[in-house]
């Protein structure tokens, strides 16, 4: 008797569980037939591969999916004739739908990533003052200059000064470049700088050797920083000034001081004038 009630009671599980799964079937298929059984699409243009800023568009590069009328992105275009001979500001990546603010109508290559007022500027580098090659597009650093003889320091000290603080790499390649005999591979990073930071980094490379150092992407302070020098670095002492000039020697020479005189007095007397010794002398 108990096997039969037990029995039941899965059949009636059973009979629940059919219902519950036949109800939510009726409700999915009622919401996917909502707008005639099918979800409106439009015609989007995107990347057909990874590119780079500065990139000139061509067919190649692009192809046209079908998105969700509602997830258009603000800005896509529907056809590639619109996007084509434009040139990309940013980083595209496959897939990732072409916007009107992604696009310049104006200039290619590198020169669209350069905002106004700034310019772009670059420096070549090695290995060690490149910061082993980690300094990448994006990355912000500041720039060091190291001259061996440091004007009114001396011909044994060297200097180093920070010249310029947390600006932003926009471009870092590999060339090859000759050094002597033997070629080396050098770094070229290229920076955004203001006209005067262009000057002082320019001057930098003609006096001495640069050398960057990465700043965290959050820190943006500018520093007050004194140039080092070598006596400071090694704790040596400045050395004494010796004067080229001849010592002067001062004769000193002993003058007697004049022997006193005596008082005269001037008397005028009958017409005359006469100098005598005391004013009563010649009186009768």
């Amino acid at each position: 008797m108990s096997s039969w009630k037990g029995f039941g009671l899965l059949l009636f599980a059973a009979v629940l569980a059919a219902a519950a799964g036949g109800i939510a079937f009726i409700h999915l298929k009622a919401r996917a037939g909502e707008g005639g059984g099918k979800m409106a699409t439009t015609q989007v243009v995107v990347a057909a591969q990874d590119l780079t800023f500065g990139t000139r568009l061509e067919e190649r590069h692009l192809k046209v999916v079908a998105f969700p009328q509602k997830s258009v992105p603000v800005g896509a275009y529907t056809t590639m004739d619109s996007v084509v001979a434009q040139t990309s500001k940013v980083f595209l990546v496959t897939g990732e739908p072409v916007l009107a603010s992604k696009l310049s109508s104006i200039g290619g290559g590198l020169s669209v990533k350069v905002p106004e007022h700034l310019r772009a500027s670059s420096v070549t580098v090695n290995e060690v003052s490149g910061v082993s090659g980690f300094v990448l597009p994006g990355d912000r650093v500041d720039v060091l200059c190291t001259i061996d003889k440091a004007p009114g320091g001396g011909s044994d000290i060297a200097i180093t000064k920070t010249i310029i603080q947390n600006i932003e790499v926009v471009a870092a390649g590999v060339k090859t470049a000759s050094d002597k005999k033997d070629p080396i591979r050098v770094q070229s990073v290229t920076v955004l700088v203001t006209p005067k930071q262009a000057e002082a980094l320019a001057l930098g490379m003609h006096e001495g050797r640069i050398h960057l150092v990465l700043r965290n992407p959050v820190d943006h302070e500018i520093v007050s920083v004194d140039p080092t020098n070598t006596r400071e670095v090694f704790g040596l002492t400045a050395p004494k000034k010796v004067s080229t000039r001849p010592a002067r020697t001062t004769v000193v020479r002993k003058v007697d001081p004049p022997a006193p005189q005596e008082p005269t007095y001037t008397i005028i007397r009958d017409g005359s004038i006469q100098t005598q010794k005391s004013p009563t002398e010649g009186k009768p």
